[in-house]
């Protein structure tokens, strides 16, 4: 695990070094065992690596035999074994015993096809000096890995192009301007996050999962668009037996498919357990990580665990984790902590945030506890909820899509008189959070490109059309809701209950859950490891019809018939419970003091964009008990996260440009 940078099109050799230099600095935490650096005018490259599998020959840039490849890259490779062996038989030779120098030679063999080959986490740059070691690079390959579980992000200046690991990095090159992108800001309240491709930085975009892209140097940059290079949806392989049958029924039973996610899911963990260093999970009181602890106890001894722990009994998972540790013999720590010692270290959990983000800081105490136990790997239970319909969405969309259905029969004025009527009348039974999302799906069934995104929504789509004027007409036209547009195309091949799992990863995952897990774990030069998205079990489930997965009285029955021989009753049959800190009292106490005042020293950059008068609003809203947490929150977080990164005391656009072209046409800044 590491962090990679680079810095392409610089005619001057010192300042491309200090380009990238000065993102190395930025993510040292990623990597704080040893750096690797290459100058290849006008391709400068760097990483910082966190030793885990082979500690003395890992060190990055690894080389082809021919010194005409070179690799700087982060992640893991799971078949790294596997492939070595093929890569041999083709006439690969390896000087070390690590997962990276196998991308390179996959690299030499298989060309811009090789991430096709790579079972794993990665995002990794593959750079080409025809001439050898000590000739010029000419060009750079990028690529990510399919679920987008490593991130990777760049900037395309025209005269240069620059790529790392963290958004931050790339500010600190001093060549993007610190400016917020307007277009994310409407993702950030309808969702909590900003949303793929785009980023809360004007001018930086993420590579997309499952993408790869190629960078040409010669008298100025070219950079492809990025092409999807895992097609999971258009490779009818993947559904066969719904395209056999119109009823989605297959010739084989839950039984058979439970056996088969089983041997899947015991692959995966064996591969995740491959380090060089000691490996723990992150176990709560839920399926998913007893489920992993299981397993990987069964795999091998010595297995850490660890929890994070509340004096709040109706929230703490504490006792439930401790009896499953003491029955698998696990190596158990757990974490306190109160909302005194939450307040203490808040400004260091709001700092750890490469992007602002409405969930994250429960990854970060947790990762934290990890690496007060002295481990450098954890596993996560991260995927299971998605593919396994863990997740109230999967109840929600359908009935959002009814919604949606009826809406389209009458005239807008009809439906506001009619969610008009109900709001008053007082008669829904649901949630006051349910209830904003089925009237916002009634009101205007158009606005979202699928009844999922508004079982996901934070602030209603009217809401955030009023708040930043015209959003709705502009909305479509954006890089991310085109993504996602993209993916409720992509949905419609499936099933409801594979669509919404889809929809999960391709939005909600990558977007929230796995950005926040890199960020917050590397913040804490933690690895964490995913093995419910190892690819083979994630496109084995993805493609089993719903009859198999779905079950209205028992979530997740498929992953519980699969393992439930491993899990104690009171797990296997407990109603589902979400890992998740007890915001609700916490805002009410001297977090909710810290937050108050946070939103009422409201950031220059976002006034452009609303008011803070609207975040207070939202904040006593939620103290009179008229909304959720989560609202007032996620304006705290995106506020703080705009002050410390582009606060009007940083430096502006024009500055950037300055320094941008002097640096890029050799003279010293």
């Amino acid at each position: 695990m590491c962090g990679i940078c680079g810095a392409i099109g610089f005619s001057s050799k010192e300042a491309g070094e200090l380009v990238v230099r000065r993102m190395l600095a930025a993510i040292v935490h990623r990597g704080p065992d040893e750096e690797g650096f290459l100058n290849a005018t006008p391709v400068v490259a760097g990483s910082r690596r966190l030793s885990i599998i082979d500690l003395p020959g890992g060190r990055q840039p690894i080389w082809n035999e021919a010194e005409t490849l070179a690799v700087v890259y982060n992640g893991e490779i799971y078949n790294f074994r596997e492939l070595r062996q093929e890569l041999r038989s083709h006439g690969h030779s390896f000087r070390t015993n690590s997962d990276t120098e196998v991308i390179v030679h996959a690299y030499e063999q298989w060309g811009e096809a090789c991430p096709s080959k790579l079972r794993g986490m990665f995002a990794f740059a593959v750079i080409e000096m025809p001439k050898g070691r000590n000739g010029q690079a000419t060009r750079v390959f990028l690529a990510r890995d399919p679920l987008g579980i490593k991130p990777l992000y760049c900037s395309n200046t025209g005269s240069s192009f620059l790529f790392s690991s963290e958004v931050r990095s790339l500010l600190a090159s001093r060549h993007v301007a610190r400016e917020l992108a307007a277009q994310s800001v409407s993702a950030y309240l309808l969702f909590g996050s900003a949303c793929e491709p785009m980023t809360m930085v004007e001018g930086v975009f993420s590579l997309p999962p499952g993408h790869a892209m190629m960078i040409r140097v010669g008298e100025r940059v070219e950079a492809t668009e990025p092409k999807f290079y895992w097609d999971f949806v258009s490779d009818s392989k993947h559904f066969p037996e719904r395209q056999n049958s119109p009823n989605g029924s297959i010739s084989s039973d839950r039984s058979s498919c439970a056996r088969e996610v089983r041997s899947l899911l015991e692959d995966s963990v064996r591969k995740h357990l491959i380090a060089d260093v000691p490996v723990g999970v992150f176990l709560s009181s839920g399926v998913d990580s007893t489920v992993l602890a299981a397993l990987a106890a069964r795999v091998q001894g010595g297995i850490h665990t660890f929890t994070v722990a509340f004096p709040d009994i109706e929230f703490s998972e504490a006792e439930v984790a401790r009896a499953t540790a003491a029955r698998l013999g696990t190596d158990h720590r757990e974490l306190s902590l109160s909302d005194a010692e939450m307040v203490e270290r808040l400004d260091e959990a709001i700092g750890a945030f490469d992007q602002p983000s409405m969930d994250g800081i429960n990854s970060y105490f947790v990762s934290w506890a990890a690496r007060q136990a002295g481990l450098k790997v954890a596993l996560s239970g991260l995927g299971s909820d998605e593919l396994f319909g863990g997740y109230s969405s999967f109840r929600a969309t359908s009935q959002v899509a009814r919604i949606q259905k009826m809406a389209r029969f009458f005239p807008r004025a009809m439906r506001e008189f009619g969610a008009d009527a109900m709001k008053k009348s007082k008669t829904y039974r649901g949630s006051r959070d349910a209830f904003r999302k089925a009237t916002a799906a009634w009101l205007d069934p158009s606005a979202l490109p699928h009844a999922y995104f508004f079982t996901r929504t934070l602030f209603t789509t009217q809401t955030v059309a009023a708040l930043l004027r015209g959003d709705t007409t502009s909305r479509s036209a954006t890089p991310w809701f085109q993504w996602l547009s993209q993916a409720a195309r992509e949905a419609a091949k499936m099933d409801a209950f594979t669509q919404v799992s889809w929809l999960e990863l391709r939005s909600y995952m990558v977007n929230t859950l796995l950005r926040d897990t890199d960020a917050m774990s590397m913040h804490h030069s933690l690895e964490v490891r995913v093995p419910f998205l190892d690819g083979p079990l994630v496109e084995k489930v993805l493609s089993l019809p719903e009859a198999i997965k779905s079950d209205p009285v028992r979530p997740k029955r498929l992953l519980i018939d699969a393992m439930g021989d491993l899990l104690p009753k009171e797990i296997a049959t407990q109603k589902k419970r979400t890992f998740t800190f007890p915001w609700e009292n916490w805002l009410r106490g001297q977090l909710g003091d810290r937050v108050s005042a946070g939103l009422q020293d409201w950031s220059p950059a976002l006034k452009s964009q609303f008011d803070g008068r609207f975040a207070m609003s939202a904040f006593k809203d939620f103290q009179r008990g008229r909304t959720t947490w989560s609202r007032p929150w996620s304006l705290y977080v995106l506020n703080e996260w705009v002050k410390r990164n582009l606060g009007a005391d940083q430096p502006t656009s024009t500055e950037q440009a300055r320094i941008h072209s002097a640096q890029v046409a050799g003279t010293k800044v």
